[in-house]
């Protein structure tokens, strides 16, 4: 194209611009494979055999160099996060938040309400997100009574439900599993209805939820009792007439010992494999353990970074927890004081 050009302007164009072309030079830049050559061309010189120059530019080497810069950019900055999430927390100074605010929540408060903390990892943080949800959710709190419950409790949900005669379900089932955070908190309610086994998962916070009922207070020896799948169906079999079992407020919360015997195989999961307490020993062959040695991580319980990276920094727990419990007990005293307005009027 660039000799083409070239000729057009010896041929056609006067003598004059001819000879502004003698003194110029026409450039091309020809792309060869992994490299940059400058070709000159004159008219002093013969147009169809351009003369290389010797400059020549590896184009790889650059791309490389630009790579390496960019990701020492990359980790400087991780490593930079890194530092600052480890040194501030949300609110620097909690123990002078908490003066300002009152006396801070209960140890025991952070597996009250768990669903209240941020996630540990700081990639999927965000602050402002955070704080608008702990409104929302303290909001919804003040309109319905979510009660301490942990996984073993005997609980009762009545959702709103368009299809049922009374426009309202009501399931009581044993708590399997709870997790999720923020306003995506959620429980498992597991019963046996018609001889089937029945699980249904709630949102905490949905606004469909009327009401939360704990029958039975209790712990249990897991954090999960996905393993009552594979167990006799009168460990999840529960009265919908169940009557609520009151405790003293002082007393602590009991926790169920009880082990369950599992049926035989085929299993759901290899139960065996996980360190489960509420179950009895099970009858392992060789290949089992096999395969419990290939799968087991000993050192998860001597390592201190992942004990860190699962959990939330103290100080910003503390403040969360003291925002929160000041908050419910705020929405409780409200609660006790309209309940006596009621009283008063009948």
């Amino acid at each position: 194209m660039a000799a083409s050009i070239a000729q057009f302007c010896v041929k056609f164009l006067p003598k004059r611009l001819q000879l502004m072309h003698q003194q110029t030079s026409c450039w091309l830049w020809r792309r060869g494979r992994g490299k940059i050559t400058h070709t000159h061309f004159s008219s002093s010189s013969s147009l169809n055999q351009p003369k290389q120059l010797k400059h020549v530019i590896n184009y790889q080497r650059t791309r490389a160099e630009v790579a390496r810069a960019l990701r020492k950019k990359q980790n400087f900055l991780h490593h930079e996060m890194v530092d600052k999430h480890r040194a501030s927390p949300l609110q620097s100074g909690t123990e002078q938040v908490s003066e300002e605010k009152g006396e801070g929540a209960p140890r025991e408060y952070r597996y009250v309400m768990p669903e209240f903390l941020p996630n540990p990892d700081f990639q999927y943080r965000d602050k402002v997100l955070e704080k608008m949800e702990r409104r929302d959710m303290l909001r919804r709190r003040a309109v319905i009574d979510i009660p301490e419950f942990y996984v073993g409790s005997i609980m009762a949900v009545t959702v709103s439900d368009p299809y049922s005669s009374g426009k309202t379900n009501r399931f009581v089932g044993i708590c399997i599993d709870r997790g999720g955070r923020g306003l995506k908190a959620y429980f498992v309610l597991r019963n046996v209805v018609d001889g089937l086994g029945v699980e249904v998962m709630y949102e905490m916070y949905n606004p469909t939820v009327h009401s939360i009922q704990v029958l039975r207070l209790e712990k249990r020896l897991d954090d999960q009792l996905y393993y009552l799948r594979n167990a006799p169906l009168e460990h999840s079999t529960f009265s919908f007439d169940m009557q609520p079992v009151t405790l003293p407020r002082d007393v602590p919360v009991p926790v169920n010992t009880t082990k369950v015997k599992l049926n035989p195989k085929p299993w759901e999961y290899r139960w065996e494999r996980f360190n489960l307490k509420g179950i009895e020993p099970l009858p392992l062959t060789p290949k089992m353990e096999k395969g419990i040695k290939e799968h087991a991580k000993p050192w998860e319980d001597y390592d201190l970074m992942l004990k860190y990276r699962q959990t939330v920094n103290e100080d910003e727990e503390r403040s969360i927890m003291a925002e929160v419990y000041q908050e419910n007990t705020r929405i409780d005293a409200g609660r006790k004081s309209s309940r006596a307005v009621l009283r008063r009027k009948k």
